[in-house]
């Protein structure tokens, strides 16, 4: 799965980085975020509407299908399988018209070691931002507000990560950020890019305990420490 995860990237940065047309964030309100936990806002690229521009936009994390009855739901759908992301009621929905980039620069897991759990920090090896296959829905309250919600998509891990968790977060390359974009791509189309990202271009290494408490938010949740 994938429960926490790193931005430290600049707006600005980001708006380059991921080809962004608009966005309606102030850009200066938003720093480096070390420990991004399920519920809270999470930044996101998906394309409008009107114009099929990319826009930067934040959403809730935690998917809440629009039949939902109440909040409740998002907690637990902070991750959807690639396997069977096509069928799921809570998701189908989703994949098919309302795919998002969630840019990040790193992720976390917990390695089982030695009777306890090892907190793990991974990053592409070249330490560039990448971007987490997302799915984003929009959920009424009875009050009749509006929410937007996101879902991480997973899949089987790779080499890298096959040691240390069953699953990893899908990482989609540039080159098919377009295709995961477009509103007009099939789930058929959209289906092959949900594939375990190349280990080869991946590292991971142990950090403290610090970061298990999601009220950590700073730069103590990445630093290396000896294994």
């Amino acid at each position: 799965m994938c429960g926490r995860f790193a931005l430290l990237t600049s707006g600005d940065s980001l708006l380059s980085s991921f080809e962004v047309d608009t966005t309606p964030l102030d850009l200066s309100q938003l720093g480096p975020r070390y420990n991004i936990a399920p519920t809270q806002p999470v930044l996101a690229v998906r394309t409008t509407a009107v114009s099929d521009q990319r826009e930067l936009t934040l959403f809730r994390w935690g998917l809440i299908p629009s039949w939902a009855k109440d909040m409740k739901m998002g907690a637990r759908m902070i991750n959807a399988r690639s396997e069977t992301v096509a069928e799921k009621p809570a998701f189908r929905s989703a994949f098919k018209r309302r795919r998002c980039l969630i840019p990040a620069d790193g992720f976390y897991e917990w390695q089982k070691q030695n009777g306890g759990k090892q907190p793990l920090y991974i990053r592409l090896r070249d330490e560039r931002p990448f971007a987490l296959a997302g799915l984003w829905e929009i959920w009424q309250s009875p009050g009749g507000d509006e929410l937007e919600t996101c879902t991480i998509l997973t899949t089987t891990p790779n080499e890298l990560m096959e040691p240390i968790h069953n699953r990893m977060p899908v990482l989609l390359h540039p080159d098919d950020y377009d295709e995961w974009l477009h509103p007009g791509a099939s789930p058929q189309t959209a289906l092959h890019l949900l594939r375990p990202y190349p280990a080869e271009e991946m590292e991971a290494y142990p950090v403290s305990p610090h970061v298990n408490s999601p009220t950590n938010d700073d730069p103590a949740c990445i630093a290396p420490i000896a294994a």
